[in-house]
């Protein structure tokens, strides 16, 4: 089995960052300014003549618009996979910063099994293991160039389990800055069993 070639990129600034409030599976639409921001990262893929066989998005629109773009922009086949939509974050999808500080208080401690906003969210282990899961999928694709559509936690997650770096206590470790539009491009060898981290593009930083 040759090379499996994966480019895990964020999508772009949404309406939840304008509104300053908690996003999560809140399903907010991009801005123009992250449409702007698609755009830009599109025109960056054409100069460099990437390829992609298949791109893969979170069906949340603030991902799902971006992968849209890129379908179209590069003539690329769109598939829309669940596992890959950003952490469930419960009662606190939506709520603003301050509002969702009142009603859910950062604990001084939480365990990696632990669901959070008063067990209506997503704890660690679960998003962990979706993130495995859908890892898992894109390597059961084969040889090939995939780009994957996502969110800021669930690429994290997912970069952390190729890594095998598990879930910790309170959220603690390494964490990749995906800021709007940034991604990360791996190579996987499926004989030796060797992920390869060629690059990681933290993107545009406009968040106020």
């Amino acid at each position: 089995m040759g090379s499996i070639y994966v480019t895990l990129l964020r999508h772009g600034r949404s309406l939840a960052d304008d509104q300053k409030v908690h996003e999560g599976r809140y399903d907010a639409p991009l801005t123009e300014v992250g449409l702007g921001q698609a755009q830009a990262r599109l025109e960056e893929f054409r100069a460099q003549k990437l390829r992609f066989d298949r791109i893969i998005s979170s069906p949340l629109q603030r991902a799902r618009t971006v992968a849209e773009l890129m379908s179209e922009g590069l003539g690329v086949p769109l598939e829309l996979e669940a596992d890959w939509m950003e952490q469930d974050n419960g009662f606190m999808a939506g709520l603003s910063y301050e509002e969702g500080q009142q009603r859910f208080p950062e604990p001084n401690f939480r365990n990696p099994y632990e669901k959070p906003f008063g067990g209506s969210g997503e704890s660690g282990w679960e998003l962990y293991s979706r993130a495995a899961r859908a890892v898992q999928r894109l390597v059961s694709r084969g040889a090939g160039s995939y780009l994957v559509v996502a969110h800021g936690g669930v690429l994290n997650a997912a970069l952390r389990v190729i890594l095998g770096i598990p879930p910790t206590a309170n959220e603690q470790g390494i964490r990749f800055s995906f800021a709007d539009l940034g991604y990360a491009m791996l190579e996987y060898r499926p004989k030796q069993h060797i992920w390869h981290l060629d690059r990681f593009e933290m993107g545009f930083n406009t968040r106020a």
